[in-house]
């Protein structure tokens, strides 16, 4: 039985679509919305609208970014010798706080998952080799769980006849966890710590 309207169950329902959201929190959201006046609603709209029609992928690393290349990789501060390989764009983000790495990033979209169904072509490992000619050293830093493990092997073999230094983040981060709710204190002296593979 529908207690409420149409319109407010839409709402509930797409909120409820988003990762890690319940439905009796998208229901606070959604009447958090309905006490609002218009012009938060329009403000809110317009940042969603604009969020999908100007954000897009840099074409070097794979983060989202509004300009391509990316403010990082054309950063002229960057150590251009250094690709840090990671899952996700908010796992850059999550390095970029601790202020303790400088060089170039790969996002690959996704970790090997047989499991998932999600193979080595499924994401963006072509892209991360194609970018590799005057590289010196891959730091992976992915998150320290069976998919993460098999991804560095699997990458780490297509690299190694290449002659580049590859290491990865210490394992200050545990087992299972997540690059983006870990504390950069722990990224930090993960980066800082990194060993050879």
């Amino acid at each position: 039985m529908l207690y409420t309207s149409d319109s407010i169950e839409q709402v509930v329902d797409c909120f409820a679509s988003l990762p890690s959201i319940g439905r009796k929190t998208a229901q606070r959201m959604t009447y958090f919305l309905l006490k609002q006046d218009q012009e938060y609603i329009d403000n809110f709209s317009s940042s969603l609208q604009k969020l999908k029609k100007n954000v897009k992928l840099c074409s070097c690393c794979n983060n989202y970014t509004e300009v391509d290349p990316c403010p990082i990789c054309t950063g002229k501060n960057r150590d251009k010798s250094t690709i840090c390989v990671v899952e996700e764009p908010n796992d850059v983000m999550a390095i970029e706080k601790t202020g303790e790495y400088h060089g170039l990033y790969h996002v690959l979209h996704g970790l090997i998952s047989p499991l998932n169904n999600v193979s080595p072509q499924d994401i963006k490992i072509t892209e991360l080799i194609a970018r590799l000619g005057d590289i010196s050293e891959v730091i992976f830093a992915l998150n320290a769980d069976i998919e993460g493990e098999i991804t560095t092997q699997y990458i780490s073999k297509l690299i190694k006849p290449l002659d580049i230094k590859i290491t990865r983040l210490a394992r200050g981060i545990p087992m299972s966890g997540e690059l983006e709710f870990t504390d950069e204190a722990t990224i930090s002296r993960a980066l800082s710590s990194r060993i050879s593979i």
